[in-house]
């Protein structure tokens, strides 16, 4: 079990899989929440700046912002593995789901890793059943290897992780994704939706999922959150709600397990809207459990970056206009 966790916080604002909705903005309201209070030793490791925004279909894979987002990936992954060089832990504050690339694409370059994928949507949409083309319904096909090559041949590292190295967890979308004819998720991918998750217990799924990551021979996993993973009555601030999900309870108790475990090396959290909470207090609520699952319990001394309260050292690995 983990003693200390040395946090460093990349801000990952792109909407290129999505739409400029106002996700970009989840990197500024959750530090403005307080995100890093308490947090001994967090400090900023800069921000990745994406491409400009083109909101026309690639008509070669059907998707929006193909080549930004290969490009914006790779930036991306030089960011977190500048974090995960200096042996610490990497909370990358997205943006649209689509980030995901970027931040598998630092451990696929360092080996084999998993992933804990927290999602109210499984997003293993093909171009052809994705209405709009938006990769933020399509990263965890990516990941795997699913989709144009494009975007999962990325400096030849297809795939970013193996299906037998996934837990998607907490979902609640297989009625719609069937009806829109998302391809089915394959046999080796281990899947656990909503009710499956409430039927054995949070927390006793929690630690099954993470057991189940750490025993296959993989280097480590990876968290990704997306906020729609939670009930649409406490987290109305996304731009695709539906019913149901975890409490707040829940989902602390479910990252808090995951991020216990030494071998959790970095987490992401997209799609929260701040547009969508005029009053910020959503975000607020959002800060307070992400600092519950990271509290560490021992300080630690900052190593590289700046001490949060000062600004961004130079905008950080990748940061700065794309060239």
């Amino acid at each position: 079990m983990r003693t200390s966790r040395e946090v460093s916080i990349v801000e990952a604002p792109s909407v290129l899989g999505l739409r400029p909705s106002g996700v970009q903005e989840l990197p500024e309201a959750l530090l403005k929440a307080g995100l890093a209070d308490g947090l001994p030793g967090v400090v900023r490791a800069g921000r990745v700046e994406p491409p400009a925004y083109d909101p026309r279909r690639d008509a070669a894979t059907g998707v929006l912002n193909p080549d930004g987002i290969a490009r914006y990936s790779v930036m991306l992954a030089d960011a977190v593995g500048a974090v995960l060089d200096q042996g610490r832990f990497p909370l990358v504050l997205g943006g649209d789901c689509s980030i995901l690339l970027g931040n598998l694409l630092a451990l696929r370059r360092r080996g084999r890793y998993g992933l804990l994928f927290l999602d109210g949507h499984t997003d293993f949409y093909q171009p052809a059943s994705e209405p709009a083309g938006e990769a933020a319904s399509m990263e965890l096909a990516l990941v795997t290897g699913r989709g144009p090559r494009q975007l999962t041949e990325i400096e030849g590292r297809r795939p970013l992780v193996g299906d037998e190295d996934v837990v998607v967890f907490g979902f609640r979308d297989a009625a719609e994704s069937v009806a829109a004819g998302m391809q089915p998720l394959p046999p080796k991918l281990y899947a656990l939706d909503l009710e499956d998750v409430r039927a054995a217990g949070v927390v006793a799924t929690a630690r099954g999922a993470v057991e189940r990551l750490t025993g296959g021979g993989a280097g480590g996993f990876w968290v990704h959150l997306d906020v729609d993973v939670l009930d649409d009555a406490v987290m109305p601030a996304v731009d695709y709600r539906q019913p149901g999900g975890l409490s707040w309870s829940e989902l602390t108790d479910v990252l808090g397990t995951a991020l216990a475990d030494d071998r959790a090396v970095g987490l992401d959290v997209t799609i929260f809207n701040p547009r969508l909470d005029p009053d910020g207090t959503i975000a607020a609520r959002l800060a307070a459990c992400l600092r519950q699952a990271l509290a560490v319990q021992e300080s630690t001394r900052p190593v590289g970056g700046e001490p949060l309260g000062g600004e961004p050292p130079g905008g950080g690995p990748g940061g700065g206009e794309p060239s």
